[in-house]
């Protein structure tokens, strides 16, 4: 009862923003999303009768609180699922920065649900392993799925599970992550979601841009799709700012790469910037011109990364085990 899982974390377009019911994780609305490769998270797991509590640990250190809470969820809905009470050893690690905004649950909890699932010796389709990775974090469904993805909202696991949207975009695309390290607070940014006055704003043009988004997916238009996210994330940071805490992800730095975007723009470059919450920046473009835009973007004084689309979460030989 042992299994290893690999997922790529995602860089969200259409974002969420806020859950109806956080004990299940249901978010208020649909999301899509592209998965960045070959960033990744690894989670070995085992369910052991001879262990006398679970024991969670990522990149070497024992997980403790709302973490712990959070794998308890998962590993908890597996365990009813498979109808076994086993405990569980639990190990991941992350080959990328985590929590500056560069979607680290997304993967830790969809290569966790994996691999539990499988473990577990339970026969499911990625869409219904979706919602099991859901029940840890929303993003962490498309992540199950791969490439681009949607998200779907809804009051029940039927419902509210992820697809894979096929697209021409997924081997051209290239993604310029900039790390701009600041601690964020995500989920204490979905519990106040509801109060900011732009909620409802939000609220009324997010269908839209979901129409939209799968539109500019299906019809392979690259301009159209990350013209799109770009938007989205200026959107979703109205949002933030405005609620009660008013939370201020950006620093300097994510203000100067999105100039250094834009000046490209002027000169035809195809290129868009996105940020999920935090300080991070994912610059979108093109194989061709990933060069040029890595170096404008390291000329604002960060460190980059260059991704390409990445796809399911997929178990890995034995051989691959971090124990």
């Amino acid at each position: 009862m042992k299994a290893t899982a690999k997922a790529h974390p995602i860089q969200g377009l259409v974002k969420y923003h806020g859950m109806r019911d956080e004990e299940l994780r249901l978010p208020y609305h649909d999301s899509i999303s592209v998965c960045t490769a070959p960033s990744h998270s690894l989670t070995t797991v085992e369910f052991d009768s001879a262990l006398d509590d679970d024991r969670y640990v990522i990149d070497g250190e024992e997980v403790t609180g709302r973490g712990k809470e959070r794998i308890r969820a998962v590993v908890d809905h597996v365990r009813d699922l498979a109808g076994i009470d086993h405990r569980v050893r639990f190990e991941s690690e992350n080959n990328f920065p985590t929590n500056i905004g560069f979607g680290s649950s997304s993967s830790g909890f969809a290569a966790a649900a994996r691999a539990l699932v499988e473990a577990a010796g339970l026969d499911m389709t990625k869409p219904e392993i979706s919602a099991v990775a859901r029940r840890g974090s929303s993003s962490a469904a498309r992540a199950v799925t791969g490439a681009f993805s949607h998200l779907r909202t809804g009051l029940n696991d039927e419902d509210c599970r992820s697809e894979r949207i096929e697209t021409d975009l997924e081997d051209d695309l290239r993604i310029v992550g900039a790390e701009v390290p600041a601690y964020k607070e995500t989920e204490e940014a979905h519990k106040e979601a509801a109060d900011s006055h732009m909620f409802e704003a939000r609220m009324a043009h997010i269908h839209g841009q979901i129409a939209e988004m799968r539109d500019a997916l299906r019809a392979g238009d690259f301009d159209r799709t990350f013209e799109l996210a770009e938007h989205d994330s200026l959107s979703l940071a109205a949002t933030t700012m405005t609620g009660p805490a008013g939370w201020v992800y950006w620093r300097p730095r994510t203000l100067e790469i999105f100039d250094a975007v834009r000046d490209l723009r002027e000169e035809d470059v195809p290129v868009y910037f996105s940020v999920d919450t935090g300080a991070s920046v994912y610059v979108n473009t093109t194989a061709d011109h990933v060069d040029r835009v890595e170096d404008a973007v390291a000329d604002c004084g960060v460190d980059t990364r260059v991704w390409e689309v990445g796809g399911p979460s997929r178990i890995l030989d034995d051989r691959k085990a971090l124990f």
